[in-house]
C-alpha cells in the first residue's frame, strides 16, 4: 500500500518548521502538532468554537492542527492558533477580543510552547 504524504508544500514546511522547533526547544507540543499535521486531511481534527468555549479560560493560548469551525458561541477571549479558520469561526473569535494566528507566528512567539493548549 502506497504510504500517504502531503503535496501541499506550505504544510510541508511547516511540518519541517514544527519538528525543528521542537528539537531546538525540547518542546514536545510542536512534534505532536507536527504529527496531527502529518496525518491524511480526512483525518485531521475540525473543531468548532462550542468545544473551544467549554474548554478554555480567559486569555487561554490554544492550538488546534486543523482547522476551526464557526459552530457555537465564545464568550471569552482567547488566542488561537489553527491550520486554518472558517470565516464565521474568525469573525466570532475576533468578536470575543480574541486572536486568531497562523501557527508559524505563534511558535515565534513562544518557542517553548509553555502555557499552550492543545485541542484536538
Amino acid at each position: 500500500m502506497k504510504k500517504v504524504r502531503a503535496t501541499n508544500p506550505e504544510l510541508i514546511k511547516l511540518i519541517r518548521f514544527l519538528r525543528k522547533q521542537s528539537s531546538e526547544n525540547k518542546a514536545d507540543i510542536w512534534r505532536d502538532v507536527a504529527e496531527d499535521l502529518a496525518k491524511p486531511k480526512r483525518k485531521r481534527v475540525a473543531v468548532n468554537l462550542s468545544r473551544l468555549n467549554r474548554h478554555t479560560q480567559k486569555n487561554d493560548v490554544v492550538v488546534v492542527p486543523g482547522k476551526v469551525l464557526g459552530a457555537g458561541k465564545i464568550d471569552h477571549p482567547i488566542t488561537v492558533a489553527a491550520l486554518a479558520f472558517s470565516e464565521k469561526a474568525r469573525e466570532k473569535i475576533l468578536a470575543a477580543r480574541g486572536k486568531c494566528l497562523p501557527l508559524f507566528k505563534l511558535i515565534k512567539k513562544n518557542p517553548k510552547g509553555s502555557n499552550v493548549k492543545l485541542i484536538g
